[in-house]
Formats: structure tokens, sequence, C-alpha cells
């Protein structure tokens, strides 16, 4: 039997690769802006790149920036302000920060790591519910359903279709509720101690990982193992 009736996962950094997140060998969210530079016929060489990156990490830093960004996953209108907020201190330019955007906002346009559809089948096959619980301001269902994962999750708890956003004990609560599971009943994993690792303050068993840097990195065995659930 396994150890838990129910898992609850992050999305971005748990399992797919972060747009805006580390890079092995190359500037922070190097894909995501070389792709946007690209879209409006931009010069997207790799010094380029590194340049608007460098430029977004310092605007992220500055306290205003970061203080924006508390609650942006409650509403689309929320994180579009934040985004705008966070780009215009980088002195990223009307037409590049729309196209910037679109690509960050298109939840179809996701990269899962290697060892998610195992995973969730795993999961599936043991009778372990699934929940993602994510703090997001658009519907990512599009993403599962294009990869054909969709059929291995039970429910979505989305910040911004729930009014809470991690570390709000609440949205783990509900995602309890859904799945009909006590806390001691389900286990959290994600990436961030300070949103995800929060569910420990709902009763729940939480493991952290490293964040993905690369769709070819395998960590999830780690979640099989805790519930007690032989791999495929």
């Amino acid at each position: 039997m396994p150890f838990f009736k129910a898992v609850l996962l992050d999305w971005v950094g748990t399992l797919i690769v972060p747009k805006w997140g580390p890079t092995r060998g190359r500037p922070r969210g190097a894909s995501w802006i070389e792709r946007s530079l690209t879209q409006v016929g931009r010069d997207a060489s790799s010094a380029e790149v590194e340049r608007i990156s460098a430029a977004l990490s310092a605007a992220g830093e500055r306290s205003d920036v970061a203080e924006g960004w508390a609650g942006a996953d409650l509403s689309a209108v929320a994180h579009r302000e934040s985004y705008l907020r966070w780009v215009t201190a980088a002195g990223v330019d009307c037409a590049l920060a729309e196209a910037m955007y679109e690509a960050l906002c298109d939840a179809a346009d996701n990269v899962f790591a290697v060892d998610v559809e195992p995973t969730l089948g795993a999961l599936k096959a043991a009778g372990v519910k699934v929940a993602i619980v994510s703090d997001i301001h658009v519907d990512i269902r599009p993403s599962f359903a294009k990869a054909c994962l969709d059929r291995h999750v039970d429910d979505f708890v989305l910040s911004f279709e729930r009014g809470a956003c991690k570390p709000d004990p609440a949205i783990f609560r509900t995602a309890l509720e859904r799945l009909g599971v006590q806390p001691h009943e389900a286990l959290m994993v994600g990436d961030r101690s300070g949103h995800d690792g929060a569910a420990v303050e709902a009763g729940i068993t939480t493991l952290l990982v490293p964040p993905l840097t690369h769709a070819t990195e395998k960590r999830l065995h780690l979640v099989l193992a805790a519930c007690g659930v032989a791999g495929c």
C-alpha cells in the first residue's frame, strides 16, 4: 500500500523548466529572451541576451519590484501590472516586453522534465490521487493536455481561480478538500521553501527538490520513494 493517498505537485520549477530561471551554461532566462528577440526581429546574439538577462536580474532586486510581485498570481491583471513594473525597471521597450509577456504566459508552450510522465503514471497506477497546486495567473490545463498528462491528474488548484497564493495554507487545504484526503494522507512536492514549504503549516508532509534547470534532470523518483510506490 502507498504511504500517502495523495500527492500535491507544484508546477513551475518542479515539473517544468521555468522560462525565467537558471539555464545551464547560459544567462538566466536565455531561451525565453532569445525567442522573444527573434520574434520581434531584434538582435538575438549571446551578448544581447546576456545584457537583457542582467538588466532583468538587477531590476528584480529592487524593493519596489520585488514587493510588487506579492499577490501577482491572484489574477491576470495583477500579474501583468507586476510584470510591467519589472520590465520597465529593466529598461525593456514596449514591443519586446509584449513579446516576452506573450511567451511567458503561453501555458501550452512549456517543457516538462523527462521523468514527469512516468512518475505521474506510476502514481496513477498505484491509486494515489494527484493535484497540481500552482501560483499561476493563467489556466495551465492546456499544457498538461498537450503533453497527454492530464489523464494522470485528478485536480488543478490554481491561485488565480482559488483566490489564494502560497504560502497561504488555504491553497493547500483547498487541494486536500478537493481530493478528499486528510493532511497526514498527503505529500506536497515543490522547489521553493518559502512557498511550497509552507504546506507543513497545513499539516502536510513536504518534499523540496532543487528547481529544474534542464528537462533532462531526473528527481521525481524521490516522490515515488517517499510514497512507497514502485517506478515504471
